[in-house]
C-alpha cells in the first residue's frame, strides 16, 4: 500500500465566527513573505528541509552549541603556538621620585630634587615540558570531541523540527476531519428541518441537529485554535518569532507511506558509525586517552629559555642642582690644584694649570643637555638571556595522583562509550519494530475508516428516507469521525517513527 497525506494549508481556511473568536489579522504581503518583528523573513510557503534549514542557522540551542567550535579552533593554535614559538611580551612605563630623605636601617640618603624616568623592557620565553609536548594532540582532540557534540546537536534539533513539523500537519489534518464534520451536521440539520416541514420529523430532531451542528463548531474553532498553537510551536523551534497570522506561512511538503522495508542489522550497523551521539562519546573517549598521555608526560623533565631587552631614562626636574654640583666639583678640583702649586713651589717643582678646572658656561650647558633624557632617550642595558631545566624527582605523589585521576577518566569515557553502543542498538531496534506496528496500524485504521464511512452512508440514506432515526444517524456519524481521526494519528504515528528511527540510526533514511 503507498498513500500520501497532502496537506497544504489555506490562508483563507477560516469563517468569519472563527477569525472573531481567535482574533487573528489576515495579512499576507505582496513580496510573498511572512514579515517577522524581530527577526528574518520566513517564506510564504515552508518545506520540511526551510525548516531545517532556518533552525540550524537561527536555533539557540544550535546557536550555543556551534559556539564552542571557534574557542577549540583557537585551543589547538595556542597549543601549537606554545609548542614552537615563544611568548613575546613588551613593557614601558614611567617614575617619578619627589625630593626628600629616605632612611635604611641607620643610614640616611638625601635628594635634593625630584626625578623623572621612563623604562622598557622586551622578554622571550619559551617553555618545552610534558605538558607543551602532549598540547596540541589534547587540543585537537578537544576540538573533534566539540565538532562531534555540535553534530550531536544538530541532528537533535533536526529532530525536534521533524516532529513539531508533523504535529502542524496533523493539526491541519484534524481541522480537515472537523470541516467536514461540520458540513456533514449542515447537511443533517437542513435536512431534518425539512422532514419537520412536511410531517415526518418532530421537533426534537431538529433540536438534536441544532446541537450537533454547534457542538461541531466548537470542534473546529478548538482545531483550528489547535493550529495556531502548533504553528507557534514550530516557530519556536526553528529559532524565529512567527508572524503576526502564524497561518500566512503555508506548510506544503507531503510525506509517503511506504511500507519500511530496512533490514535491522543494516539499521544497526548504520547508527554505530553515524549516530551523533556515539560519535560525540567516541571523541571523548579519545580526548581522554590523549589527556591520560598528557599526564603521564608530566615525568618529563622541562626546558625553559627566557631572554631580554632593557632601557632606561632619569632626569632631575631641577637642572640647576645638577650644574650647582658640577661648579661646587669644579671649585673643589681647583682648589685641590692650587694647593698642590703651593707645595710644589717650595719644592721647585713645575706648577699645574688649575684653569683647566675652572667651571665654564660651556661646561654648564653640557651638564643641562645631559640631564635630557626622559622619556625616549634610553640608556640600553646588556642584552640577558638564561637557560633552565629542571627534573622532576619526588613531589608528594601528586604526578601518580593526577596519572590514577586521568586513567580513571579514559575507562569511565570507554564504558560511557559502551554503554550508548548499548542503548543505541536497543533504540533502533525498537524504532524499527514500532515503526512496522505503525505501519501495520494504519492498514486496520483505513479498513476502519472505510467501514465508518459506509456505515454512515447507510445510516444517512436511511434516515432520508425515513426509516431511520436521529440517534442512529448520530451515532454512524460519531463512529466516522473516531474512525477519521484515529486513522489520521495512526498516519502521523508512523512519520514520527519514521523520524524517530532517523534520530535512533543519526542519519535521514528519506
Amino acid at each position: 500500500m503507498r498513500t500520501e497525506i497532502h496537506t497544504r494549508r489555506r490562508v483563507a481556511r477560516f469563517r468569519s465566527g472563527a477569525l472573531a473568536v481567535t482574533g487573528w489579522l489576515a495579512m499576507v504581503p505582496a513580496s510573498g513573505v511572512a514579515q517577522v518583528t524581530g527577526g528574518p523573513p520566513v517564506p510564504s510557503t515552508l518545506s520540511l528541509e526551510d525548516a531545517i534549514r532556518l533552525a540550524e542557522r537561527y536555533s539557540p540551542t544550535y546557536r550555543q552549541s556551534a559556539n564552542d567550535r571557534n574557542p577549540a579552533g583557537w585551543g589547538v593554535r595556542n597549543a601549537v603556538a606554545s609548542l614552537l614559538l615563544p611568548s613575546v611580551s613588551a613593557n614601558t612605563g614611567v617614575t617619578y621620585s619627589g625630593a626628600g630623605q629616605q632612611r635604611f636601617l641607620t643610614s640616611e640618603f638625601s635628594q635634593p630634587s625630584a626625578t623623572i624616568g621612563s623604562n622598557y623592557s622586551i622578554n622571550l620565553n619559551w617553555q618545552f615540558d610534558g605538558n607543551t609536548l602532549f598540547a596540541p594532540g589534547v587540543q585537537r582532540a578537544s576540538r573533534d570531541a566539540t565538532d562531534a557534540g555540535i553534530e550531536a546537536v544538530r541532528m537533535s534539533v533536526r529532530n525536534q523540527v521533524v516532529q513539531q513539523y508533523l504535529s502542524v500537519l496533523e493539526a491541519d489534518a484534524q481541522v480537515d476531519i472537523q470541516e467536514r464534520q461540520v458540513r456533514r451536521n449542515e447537511e443533517n440539520l437542513r435536512l431534518a428541518r425539512a422532514q419537520f416541514e412536511v410531517g415526518q420529523r418532530t421537533t426534537l430532531d431538529v433540536r438534536q441537529a441544532e446541537v450537533a451542528k454547534g457542538q461541531a463548531d466548537v470542534a473546529l474553532v478548538q482545531a483550528r485554535q489547535a493550529v495556531l498553537v502548533e504553528r507557534l510551536r514550530l516557530f519556536q523551534t526553528l529559532g524565529i518569532p512567527a508572524p503576526t497570522d502564524p497561518t500566512v506561512v503555508a506548510i506544503v511538503d507531503a510525506f509517503p507511506i511506504v511500507a519500511p522495508d530496512w533490514q535491522l542489522e543494516a539499521l544497526l550497523a548504520m547508527a554505530l558509525d553515524d549516530n551523533p551521539d556515539l560519535n560525540s562519546l567516541r571523541a571523548g573517549e579519545s580526548s581522554a586517552r590523549t589527556r591520560e598521555k598528557a599526564t603521564k608526560g608530566q615525568w618529563l623533565p622541562s626546558l625553559n629559555f627566557s631572554a631580554g631587552w632593557s632601557g632606561f631614562t632619569q632626569q632631575f626636574t631641577n637642572g640647576d642642582f645638577l650644574v650647582d654640583q658640577a661648579r661646587a666639583q669644579a671649585t673643589g678640583q681647583v682648589a685641590s690644584c692650587q694647593q698642590q702649586n703651593a707645595i710644589n713651589v717650595v719644592a721647585g717643582l713645575p706648577q699645574a694649570d688649575c684653569a683647566q678646572f675652572a667651571f665654564t658656561p660651556e661646561l654648564a650647558d653640557q651638564v643641562r643637555a645631559g640631564n635630557s633624557g626622559f622619556p625616549f632617550n634610553f640608556s640600553r642595558q646588556p642584552f640577558s638571556a638564561r637557560v633552565t631545566i629542571s627534573l622532576p624527582i619526588f613531589d608528594q605523589f601528586s604526578r601518580n595522583l593526577r596519572i590514577s585521576q586521568a586513567s580513571a577518566a579514559t575507562d569511565d569515557a570507554r564504558e560511557q562509550r559502551r554503554a550508548r553502543e548499548l542503548q543505541v542498538r536497543t533504540d533502533v531496534s525498537a524504532q524499527h519494530y514500532a515503526l512496522i506496528a505503525a505501519y501495520q496500524t494504519i492498514t486496520i485504521q483505513e479498513a476502519n475508516r472505510s467501514s465508518a464511512r459506509e456505515q454512515l452512508r447507510l445510516a444517512q440514506e436511511r434516515y432520508r428516507l425515513g426509516s431511520g432515526t436521529f440517534f442512529e444517524l448520530l451515532d454512524a456519524q460519531v463512529v466516522a469521525e473516531q474512525a477519521e481521526v484515529d486513522y489520521v494519528k495512526a498516519v502521523y504515528a508512523y512519520h514520527r517513527s519514521s523520524a524517530n528511527l532517523e534520530a535512533a540510526v543519526g542519519r535521514p533514511l528519506r
